[in-house]
């Protein structure tokens, strides 16, 4: 069965507008206008006449974009989701840093790892700015973050201080998650707990270019085999709009051990009337 997942515990973030293919986004005290190819309808109002707007993410003709400044805001700002705290910088290709919608699988796997009664290894793959890592090390986990992007796992370390999760109870590695995993295997190291968050499109081992929906099977089927004896939950999250959360869902059957799988799409609340804003699909995979 495939449900929706509310991200709806945040304050410092909200969604104040939604249309023509933007959203309108309060981060703290900074208000952004952002890109979403997934807002095809129109607005209830002009979003780039919001008073207070700080900039608007415009994309370029020739790839990429730059953000408009309308009022000044800092280069970086901090924002909290419970006792979590992370860091918030306007960056290339309309990030931010933070993919708040994440706040519901947060919750979902601090959770799993609270009552289950012992330590917890995660293995948090594609692991990006730290969000989850923060979350599971907050709640007892040892966490290993992955990541080939080097200044990626920095903003993670600085996302887990903020956070204040200790030093010890993170692992950073920066390398290629497949390359990473299939040493892990050969070493004999098992994890309790997968997260995968891989992007649409990557390049493989060789250099070669590669799409999310040609590999997600064999990815999640080469780390279902770092997965120890008595394992607690698998999550993946996709952006991909090809990939479904009925097919993750699927995939996550067919590839984990004997428990209980349940596909959903995140989403965000909005300030617009009766309007929830998409932002990806998960499955989440847990021992009976």
């Amino acid at each position: 069965m495939t449900t929706a997942g509310f991200a709806s515990g945040w304050r410092d973030y909200e969604v104040l507008g939604t249309g023509n293919g933007e959203k309108l986004e309060r981060w703290g005290n900074v208000i952004l206008l952002r890109p979403d190819p997934q807002v095809i309808w129109k607005p209830e109002f002009d979003l780039s006449a919001y008073k207070g707007l700080n900039a608007r993410y415009v994309r370029s003709n020739s790839g990429g974009g730059y953000w408009e400044k309308y009022r000044p805001y800092p280069d970086e700002w901090n924002i909290c989701y419970r006792d979590l705290k992370f860091a918030i910088k306007p960056m290339g290709f309309k990030h931010t840093g933070l993919f708040p919608e994440q706040a519901y699988n947060w919750d979902a796997m601090r959770a799993l790892i609270e009552n289950s009664g012992r330590e917890i290894r995660v293995l948090n793959l594609f692991a990006y700015t730290g969000g989850a890592t923060a979350a599971c090390a907050r709640s007892g986990a040892f966490v290993t973050h992955v990541d080939a992007a080097r200044g990626m796992v920095d903003r993670a370390k600085i996302n887990c201080s903020l956070s204040g999760v200790a030093a010890d109870r993170v692992r950073y590695i920066v390398d290629d998650c497949a390359k990473f995993v299939s040493r892990e295997i050969k070493r004999g190291k098992t994890y309790d707990a997968v997260i995968m968050d891989p992007p649409s499109y990557g390049r493989g081992p060789g250099g070669e270019m590669w799409k999310l929906e040609d590999g997600i099977y064999d990815l999640v089927r080469l780390t279902a085999d770092v997965l120890g004896d008595d394992p607690l939950f698998y999550l993946i999250n996709s952006y991909t709009t090809g990939l479904s959360s009925t097919v993750m869902r699927n995939i996550l059957s067919l590839t984990m051990p004997e428990g209980t799988t349940a596909g959903y799409e995140l989403c965000l609340p909005t300030a617009g009337k009766n309007v929830v804003l998409p932002c990806g699909n998960s499955a989440l995979w847990t021992a009976r």
